[in-house]
């Protein structure tokens, strides 16, 4: 009885397709947030960051890639994988700006300082390997 009650229960939420979509909207839609406040507010903050490193400026706008153009992509399933790989390439560089000194720390709450970071790297991992799923704009896989 308990095995079969167990079946019914795992075939009612095997939605594999559901799931990618779930995945898609929460990283997709999470980091457009932090890519529109760019938007809205620019890009200077990371621009100086950037600078006082010794690197160009110009870079800050390759936020707006990871941080909106990426995740836009993400939410509607066109070319997923190759946007979701610039959205964990985009954490890894904030890692990098931001997050090397705080790796092993905890923030004020008792959450880890980066886990931010971290949530949106493998989420973004996990939209990559899975796909759009059934549930995208695109319709040939080629594009999905």
């Amino acid at each position: 009885m308990l095995t079969t009650t167990l079946v019914a229960f795992n075939r009612a939420l095997d939605r594999e397709s559901l799931g990618k979509l779930l995945l898609r909207l929460t990283v997709g839609g999470l980091m457009l947030f932090h890519g529109m406040h760019k938007l809205l507010d620019g890009v200077d903050g990371i621009a100086a960051m950037l600078a006082a490193r010794g690197l160009p400026e110009f870079i800050a706008y390759g936020t707006l890639a990871g941080e909106v153009i990426a995740p836009v992509l993400v939410i509607l399933g066109i070319l997923t994988r190759p946007a979701a790989l610039v959205i964990a390439f985009t954490m890894v560089v904030a890692w990098l700006m931001v997050g090397m000194d705080k790796t092993w720390m905890l923030d004020k709450t008792g959450a880890w300082a980066i886990e931010n970071i971290v949530y949106f790297f493998t989420g973004a991992l996990a939209v990559a390997f899975c796909g759009a799923g059934r549930y995208s704009v695109a319709r040939h896989p080629a594009w999905q």
